[in-house]
């Protein structure tokens, strides 16, 4: 799959059901049928949605951690944890289950935005304070991951 674009503001019902954005369910279409998975994220308070290809490639990854060693087994079960299957209904909505919705703090107004080959999945408040808690590091940020020197000063 290529690499998803775009950050979209929608709204949750009392239910959890998200309606995925028309762009955006656009550019799943290849792979909306084999659904997804809906993780916690690992660094944030939001909610990560794995097109099914992805989530088996990154699932080949762990499954290589030695399970005999205590930290790679404590690795697997945080990672895992709360994992869901998760389906478009015939209205295009995505379903966030309860414990999922409780985790990320989604209430009404969400942020779905694309992380490259995933889909990150947000309350718009706390979307809004990460990405102004990062705009200040950013640079400093963007050079140390994105500036590595090739010899000619040009990355």
């Amino acid at each position: 799959m290529n690499s998803l674009i775009g950050t979209y503001e929608c709204k949750a019902d009392a239910k959890g059901r998200l309606m995925m954005p028309s762009a955006l369910k656009k550019q799943l279409s290849p792979v909306v049928q084999k659904g997804f998975v809906l993780k916690r994220a690992v660094f944030q308070p939001c909610l990560e949605l794995y097109p099914m290809d992805e989530w088996e490639a990154m699932m080949q990854n762990v499954n290589k951690l030695n399970r005999f060693k205590k930290k790679n087994n404590d690795f697997i079960r945080r990672f895992t944890a709360g994992v869901k299957f998760i389906e478009l209904d015939a209205s295009g909505r995505l379903l966030i289950p309860k414990d999922l919705i409780g985790f990320s703090g989604i209430s009404k107004d969400v942020v779905v935005a694309s992380a490259v080959n995933i889909i990150e999945i947000w309350d718009k408040d706390r979307y809004e304070q990460a990405i102004d808690d990062a705009a200040g590091d950013f640079a400093d940020l963007a050079e140390e991951v994105m500036g590595q020197d090739d010899g000619d000063g040009i990355s």
